[in-house]
């Protein structure tokens, strides 16, 4: 949906949001993508939000575990926020792990039912990559047994099937994966 804005000079301006979720295994590099692509975003004038799932889990999910059930109702949350955000104008990346398939499509289907834009971006580092880089150091606790349930390690991860864009950020440096993404959203009118 496109909401209309108007500028210093008086000029109305499009402005059309979209929901762009990046979804992957922990460290795969969504969040180090979306903020880089939120960056050039806004310097093109865009309103731009990210909604960070470490953000999100303490500001706006605390309480919910990581159970099949916490880990869908947590992402529903972000996904019902997203939409809001997008059908008012603002492009929302969304770096979050999202581990099934159909809690995804359930978001999907929400911006569908709204008429919001909705582009699906798998993030497809390899577990082993991920590993390595560790941002957070949830690798090293699992491996040390101080944590269970690591997605894509002991708990699973269902890679989309049909994803909107596929990076593979473990070829390609962080302008290239966030260039690959811009040039979707211009094809797509987005950008």
């Amino acid at each position: 949906m496109a909401a209309t804005s108007t500028n210093s000079m008086n000029q109305e301006i499009q402005v059309t949001g979209a929901t762009i979720w990046l979804t992957g295994l922990p460290s795969a590099g969504k969040t180090t993508i979306a903020y880089e692509l939120a960056g050039r975003l806004r310097e093109e004038g865009h309103r731009v939000e990210v909604l960070d799932g470490d953000e999100i889990r303490t500001f706006l999910t605390a309480g919910l575990g990581f159970s099949r059930e916490d880990r869908h109702t947590n992402v529903q949350r972000i996904g019902f926020l997203a939409d809001l955000l997008a059908r008012n104008g603002v492009k929302t990346l969304v770096p979050v792990i999202a581990p099934y398939a159909d809690s995804r499509e359930a978001v999907r289907k929400r911006h569908q039912a709204s008429g919001a834009a909705y582009i699906e971006v798998h993030v497809a580092t390899p577990v082993e990559v991920c590993s390595e880089r560790d941002v957070k150091g949830l690798y090293a606790k699992q491996a040390a047994g101080e944590i269970s349930g690591l997605t894509g390690v002991d708990d699973p991860y269902e890679e989309p099937e049909s994803p909107d864009l596929r990076i593979e950020s473990h070829t390609q440096s962080v302008q290239e994966s966030a260039a690959a993404l811009h040039a979707l959203l211009a094809e797509r009118g987005l950008a």
